[in-house]
């Protein structure tokens, strides 16, 4: 197993230096960078006229480096990671980019995991309901629930969530983890409460999404599992169908399902980063969207990178499990 986790580990690591290349290039690629943005706000703000703001912006470029090639800017950044362990410095947040990360990440993979482990549980209950009641009135309503939750655009629920709680319920704190009364508070079960109470519509929609996922990818399998041969012996032998189904059917029908998680992690981030952006809440969507549209390209390439390197880590994980779960796997065909 171990071995089986250094491979998979090793043959990440060209995979992760490729995307880093393809992130940072298109990134690149829209004209235009910070200093462009530092011209603007010195016309449209502080006065300047053009001949002055572009010599400032032409100072400021000359200063971050924002004027060599792209090969070396992309050189400078990854020796600073692998050396150094320094993502750059943000030249929106006037801080190292490693804190802005550190800020943002954490918040979004707890509210991605909490949508993960929600979305996997109703829908693999869901999938076991539809697949054992086949063609029922219970199917159909699943079913249908599957389909809109993979249809309906998650920004799309967002933005009649908010519309909803804005018009109708008139809340005007939507943008933000805590009341401002809980702002500086020490963590207790009443903001606990309220950071439910504000984070609730990301983890449905993200939820909802991913259930639809789970629950039409183990209504799948186990429809496959409950007509195999030895399902039907299992029956045979007098075992009660509830027996059958979720000692010998579901277990086997869960293999194609774990392997699907390597995928479905970074969907619910996505998921998550979508409704964040809608809703304004200081997780890694908004971050990447701001420092795309003023240019800091080290905040949006170690956003993009390390979204990158989620994806693989989810596939890792999930050949783990799989590997744990199923005897028959065999790292290159190799006795256990």
């Amino acid at each position: 197993m171990f071995r089986f986790l250094l491979v998979r580990i090793a043959s990440a690591i060209p995979v992760l230096l490729v995307l880093s290349v393809a992130t940072f290039a298109i990134i690149q690629a829209p004209p235009g960078d910070y200093s462009d943005y530092i011209r603007s706000q010195l016309i449209n703000q502080g006065g300047a006229s053009y001949e002055e703001a572009e010599a400032q912006a032409q100072a400021y470029r000359k200063e971050h480096g924002l004027d060599k090639p792209l090969p070396v800017q992309y050189v400078n950044w990854m020796t600073g990671i692998l050396t150094r362990g320094d993502f750059g410095h943000s030249l929106y947040y006037n801080k190292p980019v490693a804190d802005v990360v550190g800020e943002r990440l954490p918040r979004t993979l707890a509210l991605a995991l909490v949508c993960h482990i929600l979305a996997s549980i109703i829908g693999i209950s869901f999938g076991i309901i539809a697949a054992t009641r086949q063609y029922s009135w219970i199917d159909s309503l699943l079913s249908t629930v599957a389909f809109l939750g993979m249809t309906v655009p998650r920004f799309l629920m967002a933005l009649i969530i908010v519309y909803i709680l804005v018009f109708h319920f008139s809340v005007s704190e939507i943008n933000s983890f805590h009341s401002a009364r809980y702002g500086g508070a020490p963590w207790s079960w009443d903001k606990f409460v309220d950071l439910v109470k504000h984070v609730w519509p990301v983890v449905a929609i993200a939820t909802f999404g991913g259930l639809a996922y789970n629950m039409r990818v183990m209504r799948g399998n186990l429809l496959d599992t409950l007509n195999a041969q030895y399902v039907e012996t299992a029956r045979a032998k007098g075992l009660s169908e509830g027996a059958v189904v979720m000692r010998h059917a579901v277990p086997n029908a869960l293999h194609p399902l774990i392997m699907y998680q390597g995928v479905v992690l970074p969907y619910m981030l996505t998921g998550e980063i979508e409704t964040a952006i809608i809703f304004a809440l200081p997780t890694v969507g908004p971050a990447i969207v701001g420092s795309m549209w003023v240019g800091d390209v080290y905040v949006t390439a170690t956003f993009m990178l390390v979204l990158s390197a989620t994806l693989i880590l989810g596939n890792i994980i999930a050949d783990m499990l799989l590997a744990a779960l199923d005897p028959r796997v065999r790292l290159g065909g190799a006795p256990a």
